[in-house]
Formats: structure tokens, sequence, C-alpha cells
């Protein structure tokens, strides 16, 4: 049987294994891997060269974090069938202040973005990772990523303007996600103590509720 494909972007410097313990039916999962930004390249750009992966006509989407932000800027320039995101945001608005105070303030451009030892149980607290093995995965992870991919990503995170919603963007968010508190967000679909990290933690409530959306006319 061919399987269907769903188009996949990681939450910033992730890569496949993010997806790796999803069980979706009747679908194959394909990372859109993540490429290096030009200089002063605006997402929209950033986006159109994303959208060369894409080989089918009107694919389903499905982003990670800041990888859900990708799909949306993908969905303005071509017709795609359906955006799933997790753990992400489909506006601006649904930024949390702090996000929106680092903009407005421009501390990612002061305050170096490089992880340390002293930052890590912090970064981890804020995505949500529970175990020894998500610990290693995202050390892994942190360790593959290159710094100027890094500033560009969370400037473009920070900064997106974006008021445009895809008709059938489906929406799936942890109540406990630290990175993007449910209280600014309205999603189609919640998991109950679900945190940022809840794809890999959470899979098998993550993969419900996307074999859920699929079957969806």
């Amino acid at each position: 049987m061919v399987l269907k494909t769903i188009y996949c972007i990681s939450g910033l410097g992730a890569d496949e294994r993010a997806f790796s313990k999803l069980q979706i039916e009747g679908y194959a999962l394909k990372l859109i891997p993540w490429l290096m930004p030009e200089a002063n390249e605006a997402i929209a750009h950033y986006a159109a060269r994303m959208r060369a992966g894409i080989t089918e006509q009107n694919p389903v989407l499905m982003g990670l974090s800041f990888g859900g932000m990708l799909c949306t800027e993908i969905a303005k320039q071509i017709s795609v069938d359906k955006i799933i995101i997790i753990s992400s945001i489909k506006s601006s608005k649904e930024l949390p202040f702090w996000m929106r105070a680092v903009a407005k303030l421009k501390l990612n451009k002061i305050v170096p973005l490089r992880s340390t030892r002293l930052t890590q149980p912090i970064q981890n607290k804020m995505l949500g990772v529970q175990t020894d093995e998500e610990r290693t995965l995202v050390a892994g992870f942190r360790r593959a990523v290159d710094l100027p991919y890094t500033n560009w990503a969370v400037n473009q995170a920070l900064n997106w303007k974006n008021d445009w919603q895809h008709p059938q963007t489906y929406h799936i968010h942890g109540d406990k996600d630290n990175m993007f508190p449910i209280k600014n967000i309205k999603p189609d679909h919640t998991i109950k103590n679900g945190g940022h990290f809840m794809i890999m933690n959470r899979a098998t409530e993550v993969s419900a509720c996307i074999n859920s959306i699929l079957m969806e006319t």
C-alpha cells in the first residue's frame, strides 16, 4: 500500500527524531530539514526555500514549535490540504508577554544565545523535558545546531508578525506548556499535563489527536 505523506518541520534546531514516537495510520512522515538562513533573510523567503522539499500537490503539513510557524508561512505560498501544529502558535497574538518584551527590547541581540551548563536546566524546564532519554536527545540537538541559525530562528520567532490562519489549521497543545502558555492559545486539541516536549513524552495522546484530525474531511 502506498502511504500518503505528511511533510514535517521540527522545532528549532531539532531533526526527524522529534517525530520518532508518533504512530500515524496510513501516512508516512517526511522531514523537511532546516536550511542555513541567508544574511538578513526574511521568513517568507526562507519558507519559499523550505517548500522546495515538498513534492506533492496539496500536501498535509505538520510543524512542531517554530516549525508550526514555518508551516503557516509555507501555506501562504502554496495550496495545502491541512496544517497540524503541535506546541506552537497560530499568530503573533499567541506569543507570551515575555517574548514580546524580549523582542521589543531586542534582548536576543544583546544576550548570547549559546547554551551553557548553567542555562541548560532552565531550557529543559521550559521544554518540559522529563526523562534521561529526552535530556540526551535535547543535548544532541544543542550540539548539532549552528549558532547563526539559532540567532536567526529565535529572532524570527520573537518578531513573527502574522494574523493569517489557513482554514484547515489544527492546533494540538499541552496545558502545561511553559514556552507557549495555553492561556494565550485556543487549541483544537488539548493534552492534559502536556509540556512543550509532549510530542515525545505524550506521543500516544498526540498521535491519537493527529489520527483524528486526518480522518476529518
